[in-house]
């Protein structure tokens, strides 16, 4: 059986249930009971949302990755801007090799796009926001 954990609104660690501070940076978590319902709720069972830091980014930029990928929008709502001014430099690289350079820009973002969307949140989290992955 797996034991109830609830996640740390600062840096994403998973801490066990009934824990009052965050194993990895020690800021103070949200109060839950045993049961997953919030203080409060007169002992309804209303689970806590588990929106981990960083996880609103994963549908936008993976659909800007898809769509716009060439032009590295997706890095830059990353926080990446090196990246994306390498895509960016890639694609206006291409009105002088005859489009080459757009095109394997293009391709490199529409398949980080199609990464971002079928990792689990947990997963982008971990992997672009807190080890600032920022190639595939």
């Amino acid at each position: 059986m797996t034991q109830a954990s609830v996640f740390c609104p600062i840096c994403a660690t998973s801490n066990v249930l009934g824990t009052t501070s965050c194993v990895k940076c020690a800021a103070m978590l949200p109060k839950v009971d045993h049961a997953g319902a919030q203080p409060g709720s007169g002992g309804a069972s209303v689970p806590m949302p588990s929106k981990l830091p960083g996880a609103d980014k994963r549908v936008p930029a993976g659909v800007f990755a898809i769509v716009l990928g060439c032009l590295g929008v997706h890095k830059f709502i990353l926080g990446y801007t090196g990246p994306g001014l390498i895509m960016l430099a890639l694609t206006l690289a291409g009105w002088f090799d005859c489009g080459i350079t757009a095109i394997l820009s293009g391709i490199i973002g529409f398949i980080e796009g199609i990464i971002y969307l079928t990792k689990s949140e947990e997963e982008f989290v971990n992997t672009y926001i807190k080890n600032k992955r920022s190639w595939f």
